[in-house]
């Protein structure tokens, strides 16, 4: 292609090269931004392709108007606005694809290279997940190989040469990245962006409990935490009661929240065993926290809300990663007038049945602990059914699930508990938040999912203070003991009626698959390094790093100083290295070439420095008559092996010809021509 055509026509293989490249900015696009705009981005590239193709662009204007005048009032309907980061998102995003439409020139793919570049670091605005990191590492590449084949011309190059170019330049910026990344010294704040929570973000988790509204999520795969315990001490998989908050106000089978404003932790002491917990929280635009039951004091950036909740102190709208201390125990002195009245409220309507069963238990003894064990017996015997589909439950819900379907998820037992000891007047709470987990083996970690989600109750005992009392141990004891995903699998595979649902049951039948088991927890385990590794590298983190390599005493300018001073010295290896490497190596061909010329020599005619290899061919075939013809084969040969640009001859045959030339006979030697 000449540079006239490049100026007014964009190479073809160069922009093979970026459609690639923008295809892998597209998968960070869906999580975020309304569909439509990343598919409007894929069908300009799509398009831009065929418009090469026949040699055509967007060049109207009015059509370009009414294309901006069209995204841009849909992206208003879409996200209420122009402001913010997912709808600026989608603006530049559609300029994109209207910058692709409309380009045609060479000058104009380079600002499209640029453009894309752009859009990499656009998409770790959405998600800095790893999934997204490796999406954009790939596209970034892609660009530079993008670029690389386009200054090197677009004519019959092979694909592989840029590539290999783009990886070694990427491989050779990874030590300086390093540096800088383990090196410069940062003040605060971490590798993420808080990015506002929309109206369709859901973490599964919430203070409302209803019929229904945990059972809706056990089928996700969705990752709430993971939790480490550093010290070794973790629990077993039957007692690991992840607390999230406290309902208070119930009526029946539905609970909220509501927590009374006296707060018992001034009278807390804790007893029995002290566990530490790592947890790395998942953003869920909420404020809610996680610890093992029950935790004692809040970590930094949290309050410990009553009821020994944790609450961040803003909304999470990235991964936060935080270390907090639970112990086995924590006795308290007495129940506190707001929080006895808080806990014995009742429900507005209760029926005749439902007071008559609690009063049975309580004529027989008033012992809270005898009528606690009544209430789970009632539950043990009573024919009920731990299923995630027991219908949907609506007037008088508590009656409809005790006297007659008496089919329910977590959420209808801890319910209808709560209220049922309420009514014998004992104090009693639901506390809502997960239970169990999955253990990693190759990351050491729990990991826990939105279907862990689980409710139990709490009950005050005089001599104990609040008690966990969870219906579901006597009604289906192997989703405490088993965990919840081998819960399912034991449940479909008994076929059990309303046990569970076809997804479930895939669900359960996938985890036998040993193989993508141990796939899919190598991967969290890369995705959760990545998070604890890079993106949880903050201030605390370096110092630590600083510590570990006795650079703590040192000042942060001496350190930005060490920090360039390594830099020059990574860059002057590099430097030396490569001109070691760039220094002349022996020419194979030259040298096949310069052995054939001194065989010729020895009989008589030496080839003149600033002689070429035609003349010189021509000049000994005169003097070695027998010979001329390998000669002049040798010579057209060499010629074609150093200056030809198309395939020629392989060098090995080449060799051969020159290894297998054997003047015979001394000839008349001719003057050299000077």
């Amino acid at each position: 292609m000449s540079p006239g055509q490049q100026e007014t026509r964009i190479p073809r293989r160069p922009l093979l090269w970026l459609a690639t490249a923008l295809l892998f900015t597209v998968p960070p696009m869906f999580g975020t931004l309304a569909p439509w705009v990343p598919l409007t981005f894929m069908t300009a590239l799509v398009a831009k392709f065929w418009m090469e193709r026949k040699g055509v662009r967007l060049r109207s204007l009015v059509w370009k108007a009414v294309f901006v005048a069209v995204t841009f009032t849909a992206i208003i309907l879409s996200y209420g606005s122009l402001t913010g980061i997912e709808p600026g998102l989608s603006v530049f995003i559609i300029l994109m694809a209207l910058k692709i439409l409309e380009a045609h020139t060479a000058r104009e793919f380079r600002r499209m290279l640029m453009f894309g570049w752009i859009v990499c670091l656009s998409g770790f605005f959405s998600s800095q997940d790893l999934t997204v990191a490796l999406c954009e590492f790939a596209a970034f590449a892609l660009l530079l190989t993008a670029l690389i084949q386009f200054h090197r011309g677009s004519s019959r190059v092979a694909l592989w040469p840029p590539l290999r170019m783009a990886g070694k330049l990427l491989i050779q910026a990874l030590p300086l990245a390093a540096i800088l990344f383990l090196l410069f010294p940062r003040t605060s704040g971490v590798f993420r962006f808080r990015v506002p929570f929309s109206n369709t973000t859901s973490s599964g988790f919430s203070d409302r409990l209803s019929p229904g509204s945990i059972a809706s999520i056990a089928s996700s795969t969705d990752v709430a935490f993971r939790a480490e315990f550093p010290d070794g001490a973790a629990p077993s998989l039957g007692s690991m009661y992840w607390r999230g908050a406290v309902l208070w106000q119930g009526n029946g089978l539905e609970w909220q929240g509501g927590a009374p404003a006296a707060v018992s932790g001034a009278t807390q002491l804790p007893a029995g065993e002290r566990i530490r917990q790592r947890i790395t929280i998942e953003p869920h635009g909420e404020r809610w926290m996680f610890a093992l039951d029950r935790p004692f004091e809040a970590p930094a950036g949290a309050v410990l809300a009553p009821g020994n909740c944790l609450r961040g102190e803003r909304e999470l709208g990235s991964s936060r990663r935080y270390e907090v201390t639970s112990y086995r125990e924590i006795h308290e002195g007495e129940l506190r007038g707001d929080e006895r009245k808080a806990s014995l409220q009742l429900p507005a309507v209760v029926s005749p049945a439902v007071r008559e069963l609690v009063q049975s238990w309580t004529s027989e003894n008033e012992d809270p602990r005898a009528v606690v064990k009544a209430a789970l017996q009632f539950f043990r015997r009573g024919g009920f059914r731990y299923s995630l589909s027991p219908g949907e439950y609506k007037e008088n819900a508590l009656d409809e699930f005790l006297f007659h379907r008496r089919s329910g998820f977590c959420e209808h037992y801890a319910g209808s508990l709560a209220t049922l000891l309420r009514l014998a007047g004992i104090p009693t709470r639901v506390v809502v938040g997960y239970l169990g987990g999955e253990f990693n083996d190759i990351g050491r970690y729990f990991l826990v999912r939105q279907a862990d989600a689980h409710a139990w109750c709490e009950v005050w005992l005089p001599d104990r203070g609040w008690e966990r009392v969870d219906p579901t141990s006597v009604v289906a004891p192997e989703r405490v003991s088993l965990g919840f995903n081998s819960f399912l699998a034991m449940q479909a595979a008994s076929g059990e009626p309303g046990a569970a649902t076809g997804q479930v049951a895939a669900l359960g039948s996938s985890t036998q698959r040993q193989f993508l088991h141990d796939i899919r927890l190598a991967w969290d385990s890369a995705k959760y390094a990545w998070d604890t590794r890079v993106l949880s590298f903050d201030a605390e983190a370096q110092q630590s790093f600083f510590t570990e390599i006795r650079m703590d005493d040192v000042a942060p300018l001496l350190i930005v100083v060490r920090t360039l001073l390594i830099l020059a010295g990574v860059i002057a290896i590099y430097a030396a290295w490569m001109r070691l490497r760039s220094r002349r190596r022996p020419d194979p061909v030259k040298a096949l070439y310069e052995r054939f010329c001194r065989k010729i020599a020895r009989l008589g005619p030496e080839r003149i420095s600033t002689e070429g290899p035609a003349d010189f061919a021509a000049r000994a075939a005169l003097l070695l008559p027998n010979e001329s013809e390998q000669i002049r084969q040798i010579s057209s040969d060499y010629i074609a092996l150093r200056y030809s640009l198309g395939p020629g001859i392989l060098l090995e045959h080449f060799a051969n010809e020159v290894n297998a030339f054997t003047p015979h006979g001394l000839r008349t030697p001719l003057a050299p021509r000077g």
